[in-house]
């Protein structure tokens, strides 16, 4: 059983593209998964919605909370399920910090641009605050929406920043999602990348990180 939360704190990172497609593929491998959708604008829950109102299986549970009941709520759901994936939105909210201070492991995507990269610096603190009431939280940087263009190496940049900054709190995940057009469409008709099943690359790239995330 595993609480693992996708957030940040700047908005349009691709959180909730990476909550709902490692919710569905943990579905499809047989696991009683809760996706819980934290973020007051709730694209989750409307993916959700478009998924049961299509009939697309498995179903995916998901569900809204917010406030400072919080923690205790996450802890109760982790304690019903296999597996809850937390969609914490796109800012420094008290969702966000109340579900770093319980879950197992976070994973904040950030695209390879300047004023992206600098927000590495705050999530480091914010994971260093939140460690010190969850002492086994582990924190990794997911680069998401990376050019598809082999001449920009903005992912690099940022690999070599992430480098020199030599952060205490979080590591960087290997593998990167590029800014690819399937994963906003499949996301439209209720699926995931691997269920859509029309962009080979889009599917290769969703699979890596879910191996990243959940192993094997």
């Amino acid at each position: 059983m595993a609480i693992v939360l996708f957030g940040g704190e700047k908005g349009g990172t691709g959180k909730t593209t990476l909550a709902t497609n490692m919710a569905a593929m943990l579905a499809l491998k047989g696991s009683d998964v809760i996706l819980l959708d934290t973020d007051r604008q709730g694209t989750a829950s409307f993916w959700a919605t478009v998924r049961e109102e299509t009939e697309v299986e498995p179903r995916v549970a998901c569900v809204q909370k917010f406030g400072k009941g919080l923690a205790t709520q996450i802890l109760d759901l982790a304690d019903r399920y296999e597996e809850v994936i937390i969609d914490a939105g796109g800012r420094d909210s008290m969702e966000l910090r109340y579900a770093l201070g319980v879950c197992d492991r976070a994973y904040l995507p950030v695209q390879p641009f300047q004023f992206d990269i600098w927000t590495i610096r705050q999530m480091d603190e914010l994971v260093e605050m939140a460690g010190a009431i969850n002492e086994d939280l582990q924190a990794a940087i997911v680069l998401n929406r990376v050019s598809t263009n082999p001449s920009v190496r903005e992912d690099q940049e940022t690999r070599d920043f992430f480098r020199e900054e030599g952060f205490a709190h979080l590591r960087l995940l290997d593998g990167v999602l590029r800014d690819r057009i399937a994963f906003r469409k499949s996301a439209r008709d209720g699926l995931s990348v691997v269920e859509w099943k029309r962009d080979r690359k889009a599917a290769r790239e969703m699979n890596q990180l879910f191996c990243e995330v959940y192993g094997g």
